[in-house]
This record gives structure tokens, sequence and C-alpha cells, in this order.
């Protein structure tokens, strides 16, 4: 059958017609707006304890406010309140994981460690449920920074990469100039050390975690699950037309703990200052 010359025009101005609309659609502000979640490092900040109290260095320790150069996360998730079980709310990102240790655990190979200012994390509002949200949860798995420490009577600064994640499989991790292999799964407290003369290795017996929500809402053993509230409500609406920014403030003050054995608040670990907690001090959260 011959078809006609005006059937084929109408056919061909609906079909330009739908593209067009679909294409609008596609890029309408709502479908484009993002939200950027940037991390910065805070030694000013309030130091708290595991429960979000203001805390001092706990007596016999000492503890200095390292020089952060990276951080990265293994886990994010908008809870709607107080009640909100981990797990349960919107989780906007999960890292990858791995058996290759044995047991389940981070892979260090696929992370991806930011410096201060920087975002580690960027979601299409078009992706994020509609509704409120009233704290966020980071969970921290990698940091890198520098400490000062005193070795034969002199002053020098070193550089630790440390794993606070739950369980982390490690392939091999680059501390500042050297490179260590480990092969294996470490977990939460496990570090390495850099000075000029030399590399170790440790296991801190303990790392804080700041939860001041875990009376209704507690985080599981282990993990690094930083959590803390938005000064107000965070409500997504569906209709977002500019980006945005979270402001993920961690506090770094006096952050890296030791036994204190010489009573001059300096570290010393040649003459066996063990390290006892490299645990980020709180977090604020700020939306711009």
């Amino acid at each position: 059958m011959k078809k006609s010359a005006f059937g084929i025009c109408v056919f061909t101005t609906l079909f330009l017609f739908i593209t067009a609309c679909k294409k609008k659609k596609e890029e309408t502000p709502q479908n484009t707006a993002k939200l950027y979640l940037k991390f910065k490092f805070d030694s000013t900040q309030v130091r708290l304890d595991n429960l979000g109290n203001p805390v001092g260095v706990a007596a016999g320790n000492a503890a200095q406010s390292p020089k952060f150069n990276k951080m990265s996360a293994h886990y994010v998730e908008f809870a709607q309140n107080m009640y909100t079980q981990i797990g349960q709310g919107y989780v906007a990102y999960h890292a990858p994981e791995t058996n290759a240790g044995g047991s389940t655990a981070i892979d260090f190979s696929k992370s991806n460690p930011v410096g201060n200012n920087e975002v580690f994390l960027t979601i299409p509002f078009k992706d994020i449920p509609r509704g409120t949200y009233e704290y966020l949860r980071v969970s921290l798995a990698y940091q890198n920074y520098d400490v000062k420490f005193k070795f034969a009577g002199n002053m020098y600064n070193g550089t630790v990469a440390s794993f606070i994640g739950y369980n982390t499989y490690i392939q091999q991790y680059k501390i500042k100039d050297s490179t260590v292999t480990v092969n294996a799964n470490k977990l939460q407290g496990y570090w390495g050390f850099e000075t000029f003369y030399n590399i170790t290795q440790g296991q801190a017996p303990g790392t804080t975690v700041v939860n001041p929500i875990a009376a209704t809402s507690p985080i599981p053993a282990g993990s690094c699950v930083v959590t803390a509230a938005f000064p107000t409500a965070f409500t997504v609406t569906g209709n977002e037309t500019s980006d945005k920014t979270i402001i993920v403030s961690l506090s770094t003050n006096k952050s890296f703990e030791w036994k204190e054995l010489n009573a001059n608040n300096i570290w010393e670990p040649a003459a066996g200052e063990n390290v006892v907690d490299m645990g980020i001090r709180g977090m604020l959260l700020q939306v711009q």
C-alpha cells in the first residue's frame, strides 16, 4: 500500500514532538541537580566520646591533633530520625567489599581517599527518596595523617596510615613515600607508621566512634559509623533545581592518643608509648 505524504508528515511531526518533550524533561534542572558531600578536617572542633559528650584525654594518656592528608568513607546513610535503625534509612553509598582475605571486608584497592575540602560523594537529587532526614551516618574506613614524635632527643614528623573500618582487605598501601604489602584482612585499628628511618606497624586496641543516638539507634560493634544531626532537618522534595553541598566536618581534636610514660605529652614510640586510640572525635554537618 502506498503511504500518503500527509501521513508521513504527521508521523514525523509527532515523533519530533515526543522526542523534544522527552529531551526537555531529561534536561530539566530537577533531573540534573546534585548533592555533594565534602570532608572538612577540624582540629578546633569539640572533642567527643562515643556517646557524643565533650571529653578530655584519659588519665595516663596523652594525645595530639594530627595534620590530616586523606580520608575515605565506606558507608553513607541518611536517617529519618533517632529511631531509624542502621540500614533502614536511605543508604546513599556502600563501598565494594570482598572475601579475598577470608571473611567479608572492605576492599581497600577500590577506596577513594580524599583531602580536606574535597568531595567524597556525589548523589543526584533524583535518586534520593523524598522525605525529611534528621541524621547522617558516615562509616569512615581509612585515614592518613602526619604526627609529631620524639626520637633520640629530637623532634620529627612522621606519617600514619590507619584503617578504622570494621575489617579491611589490604593488598598494599602507601603511607607517604613507602608502600607496605599486606595481602590479608586487617581489623579496625590497624596502622602503619613511616618515619625517616623506618616503617612500623601496629594495632590500636580501640577506636572512638561517636554516636549521640546510641540509646535509640546503636551501631554494630567494631564498626566506625559516625553519626551526627543536621542543624535543621534536611528535606528532599523532589523539586530541587540547584546543587547543594553537605560539609561533613570531622573533629581531629587530639584524635591520636597514646599511653603516656614520660609525662611530657610528647609521643615517643621508641620508648614504648603505644597507640591506644585513633578515632575521629565527632562530626558536624553544614548544608550549603
